[in-house]
């Protein structure tokens, strides 16, 4: 099977349907567990008749319980992100579905090989990446992203950059923390600004993210979802820190 993180879905819609299948239907194998993070997250193999292919499981079951997210939906909330980004266009998201593994439902992601040395602080200062770090700042005011540690931002073997973990998103209420605050005040880019005038009718009742969306999060999320949308345009411009907790812990 081709690499879709290498060649971004080469060999057409065709080619990112099969994988998508295959991420949520395959048998699925667990090769290791990563140690960092507060909840349970394995490397593992997807494999059907056709092919296989490495992946990161997060059962639902090991999720840590936490008082503003309601318990087991962070998976869930990891589909919904990739699904906004792939009806945005950016970031690069690797593809996620839900699936289920030896420890039960959960989200399954295509593993994206990267260097483990680089991250966000490290990529920043050589100023190739500012454009790939603007719109994943502006991707999570959109999903209100609590958790955008430098960590989660990677360089792949592809020379792309790839947002990853995005369990702690799309709550109701202001809990944006994120590491990029670098281009606070800067108007937003005309081809972004462009991206979110054309996804706001998606986001309508009976439209396609507003389906993708509606067996994943709550109505009232989609809805919130929708006016920090209509906001960010209206704006055109990205917001300072406000009050409170604006970065996450640890940083990295």
């Amino acid at each position: 099977m081709a690499d879709p993180a290498r060649e971004g879905g080469a060999g057409g819609p065709l080619a990112l349907e099969r994988l998508l299948a295959l991420l949520g239907e395959g048998r699925l194998e667990l090769q290791g567990r990563f140690l960092w993070g507060s909840n349970y997250t394995f490397l593992a193999t997807v494999a059907d008749l056709e092919g296989t292919v490495r992946v990161v499981y997060k059962p639902s079951a090991g999720e840590r319980p936490l008082w503003d997210f309601d318990h087991e939906t962070l998976a869930r909330r990891e589909v919904a992100a990739y699904r906004v980004s792939a009806h945005l266009g950016w970031p690069s998201v690797p593809p996620t579905a839900l699936g289920n593994g030896p420890h039960g439902p959960g989200s399954v992601q295509l593993y994206i090989n990267s260097d483990p040395e680089e991250h966000f602080f490290s990529l920043r200062e050589t100023g190739r990446y500012d454009d790939d770090f603007r719109r994943i700042a502006l991707f999570d005011l959109l999903i209100n992203n609590a958790d955008r540690k430098a960590g989660h931002c990677l360089l792949g073997n592809d020379e792309r950059i790839w947002s990853i973990d995005h369990g702690l998103t799309f709550h109701v209420d202001r809990k944006l923390r994120t590491v990029i605050w670098d281009y606070a005040g800067e108007p937003l880019p005309a081809a972004c600004l462009a991206d979110l005038q054309a996804l706001a009718p998606s986001l309508a009742p009976g439209r396609p993210l507003h389906e993708d969306l509606s067996g994943l999060l709550a109505a009232d999320e989609i809805e919130a979802l929708r006016q920090r949308l209509r906001r960010l345009a209206r704006l055109a411009r990205m917001p300072r820190p406000g009050p409170g907790r604006n970065v996450p812990y640890p940083l990295v």
